[in-house]
C-alpha cells in the first residue's frame, strides 16, 4: 500500500497533524519508535502548560502559532473529553530591574495579539496567590494561560485520529528513508512503508530523520529539564502558573498546580548531547528546589512523590524558531525544533502543515463522516454516588478499586486497554488513568495492572512491560526461581566439597 501521508513521530505534534488530516479522504499512517503515543519524547515530560503567547519574539512562527494554538484548546478539549483549566499565569518580579523586563514581555505580548494581559501590583499578586513569596513586588498576569495533561491530550488526539481512519505503527523506529521517483520508502527494522508525502515530527531526532532523506541539513540538540512533582496536599500553594523573569535558556523554573491537583516544580535548563539522557541528578533537582523557593517558599520538599526529566528539541539555527516547511526534497515536510511553546502551538502547527501539504500538491477532499468527538472517558472518582452505583450494576469491574491513591477502578483500566490506540504497557495504563501516579507510585496497584494487561492482551504476565521493548516487569515465576536457586546452591555444596 502507498499511503498519501506518513508522519514520523506520535508526540503531540505528530498526533495533532494526524487528527487534522483525518478530516480528509486520505490514507495516513503515523510511524513511532515507541510503544505508544506520547511514550518517548517531550510530549510525556514537559511543564503541562498552555502558554498565553507573550514570550515568543513577534513575527516568529513561535509567536503566531502559540497564540492561535492557545485559542483552539477549549473546543478541542471539549470534543476530545480532555480536562483543562484556564488558571492564568504570573511572571513575578523581585526588583525594579525585573519590572522593566515585565514591560518588555507585556509589549511583546500585545504585538503578538495576546488578550487579557496586564501588569499588576504586589497587593493584586497576593490576592491571586496568597502563598507567594513576600519579596515579590509586581507581576505580568496572563489570564489566557492554563494547565492540562500533555500525554492525556496527545493520546486523545491519537484515539480520535484512529477513529477517523488514521493508522498507527508503534515499535517502528525509522532507520532509513529513500525517495524513488514520486514515492518515499520508509524503512523500519521489521517493515517498509511507502508514501507520497512524509511529515517529519520526530522531536529531538528530527534532524536525524531529515538527514536520512538527504535534505538540507540542520541540527537539533536536546535541552534537559528536571522536574519534581509534590503530593496533592501541596497543591493549594499555587493557583496559577508562576514563572520568574525568563533568561536566554528559557522561561525558567516555575511553580504550578497540575490538572490532577499536585504541585509541579521545574524545569532546569541544560544543553546536552545525548538524545536519550533522561536521568535526574541531585544537582539539578536541588537547583529546581532552590530557585522555586524564590517564588513560593512554603512547599515541603519531603512531600515529593516523583521526579522526571524532559528533553526539549532545541534547533541550532540563528533564529531559534520552529523549522516548519517543505524541504528541498519535494514532498518531505519538516516540523522540527518544536521546543516551548510547542505543546500549545501543536493544533495550529497541524493547520499549517495541512496547508503546506496542499500547496505541495496533496489533494484535500473533506470527509462527510468525520467525527470530531472521541468516546467519553469514564472517570470513576468524579462521578456522583448515584452514577457510581448505576455504573457498578451495569459492569461490576467498576466496583473494584485497583489504584487506591488515585481511586482508579478495574473497569477504567480495561477501558484504557480496549480503546482505540489502547494501552499495551504499565506506563500506557498509567498515562491514561493515573494508576501508579499517586503517593505509592504503583507499589499497591502495580501487580494488579500487570495481571489485567496480561489477561486483556492475552499474553503471559512475563511478557508485560513497563514501557515497551525489553522493560519486562517480571523475570520469571517465583517458585521456579527459588527451586533453581536451591538446586544451584545444592550442587555447589555437593561438588564443592568433593
Amino acid at each position: 500500500m502507498v499511503y498519501d501521508v506518513l508522519i514520523v513521530g506520535a508526540g503531540v505534534v505528530g498526533c495533532s497533524i494526524a487528527r487534522e488530516l483525518s478530516k480528509y479522504k486520505l490514507k495516513v499512517i503515523v510511524v513511532e519508535k515507541g510503544e505508544d503515543a506520547a511514550s518517548e519524547g517531550a510530549s510525556k515530560a514537559n511543564s503541562a502548560i498552555l502558554h498565553a503567547g507573550y514570550d515568543p519574539v513577534p513575527g516568529t512562527l513561535k509567536a503566531k502559532l502559540n497564540v492561535r494554538g492557545n485559542e483552539m484548546f477549549e473546543e478541542l478539549c471539549k470534543d476530545l473529553d480532555v480536562p483543562m483549566k484556564r488558571t492564568g499565569s504570573l511572571v513575578v518580579a523581585f526588583s525594579e530591574e525585573e519590572i522593566k523586563e515585565l514591560y518588555k514581555l507585556f509589549d511583546r505580548g500585545i504585538k503578538n495579539g495576546v488578550k487579557e494581559l496586564s501588569i499588576i501590583t504586589k497587593d493584586m499578586v497576593k490576592e491571586i496567590e496568597p502563598y507567594i513569596n513576600d519579596n515579590v513586588i509586581a507581576a505580568l498576569y496572563a489570564k489566557k494561560a492554563g494547565i492540562i495533561s500533555p500525554y492525556v491530550f496527545t493520546i486523545a488526539l491519537a484515539e480520535n485520529a484512529a477513529q477517523n481512519g488514521v493508522e498507527f505503527s508503534f515499535n517502528s523506529e525509522v532507520v532509513d528513508i529513500k525517495k524513488k521517483e514520486d514515492v518515499f520508502v520508509v524503512k523500519t527494522p521489521s517493515k517498509e512503508f511507502y508514501a507520497r508525502y512524509v511529515v517529519n515530527a520526530a522531536g529531538v531526532y528530527s534532524d536525524v530523520i531529515n538527514n536520512m532523506v538527504g535534505a538540507k541539513p540542520f541540527s537539533v540538540h536536546p535541552r534537559k529539564g528536571e522536574y519534581l512533582i509534590l503530593d496533592k496536599d501541596q497543591g493549594y500553594l499555587a493557583r496559577t502558573v508562576i514563572f520568574q523573569v525568563p533568561t536566554k535558556m528559557g522561561k525558567g523554573i516555575l511553580v504550578s498546580p497540575t490538572i490532577d491537583g499536585n504541585l509541579l516544580i521545574g524545569p532546569t535548563s541544560e544543553d546536552i548531547q545525548d538524545k536519550e539522557f533522561k536521568a535526574t541528578t541531585k544537582e539539578g533537582l536541588n537547583k529546581a528546589i532552590t530557585v522555586a523557593k524564590r517564588s513560593v517558599d512554603k512547599f515541603d520538599v519531603r512531600k515529593t512523590i516523583t521526579q522526571f526529566t524532559g528533553l526539549r528539541a532545541t534547533p541550532d539555527t540563528e533564529e531559534k524558531d520552529f523549522i516548519i516547511g517543505e524541504s528541498d526534497v519535494k514532498g518531505f515536510i519538516n516540523v522540527a525544533g518544536i521546543e516551548s511553546p510547542g505543546f500549545t502551538a501543536a493544533p495550529a502547527i497541524a493547520e499549517m502543515v495541512r496547508d503546506i501539504l496542499k500547496d505541495a500538491g496533496l489533494e484535500l477532499v473533506e470527509k462527510e463522516d468525520f467525527n470530531p468527538k472521541r468516546k467519553p472517558v469514564i472517570r470513576f472518582v468524579e462521578l456522583s454516588d448515584e452514577e457510581k452505583n448505576r455504573l457498578i450494576k451495569e459492569n461490576p469491574a467498576y466496583g473494584r478499586i485497583v489504584c487506591r491513591c488515585e481511586t482508579v477502578t478495574e473497569g477504567e483500566v480495561i477501558d484504557a486497554i480496549r480503546r482505540p490506540v489502547g494501552a499495551k504497557s504499565v506506563d500506557g495504563v498509567k498515562r491514561r488513568v493515573r494508576a501508579g501516579m499517586g503517593r505509592c507510585q504503583g507499589s499497591f496497584c502495580g501487580p494488579r495492572i500487570v495481571e489485567i494487561l496480561a489477561r486483556e492482551l492475552n499474553i503471559s504476565p512475563l511478557e508485560v512491560t513497563k514501557h515497551g521493548r525489553n522493560s519486562y516487569i517480571l523475570a520469571g515465576e517465583t517458585k521456579k526461581f527459588l527451586l533453581d536457586k536451591a538446586s544451584e546452591l545444592l550442587k555447589k555444596e555437593v561438588y564443592g566439597n568433593a
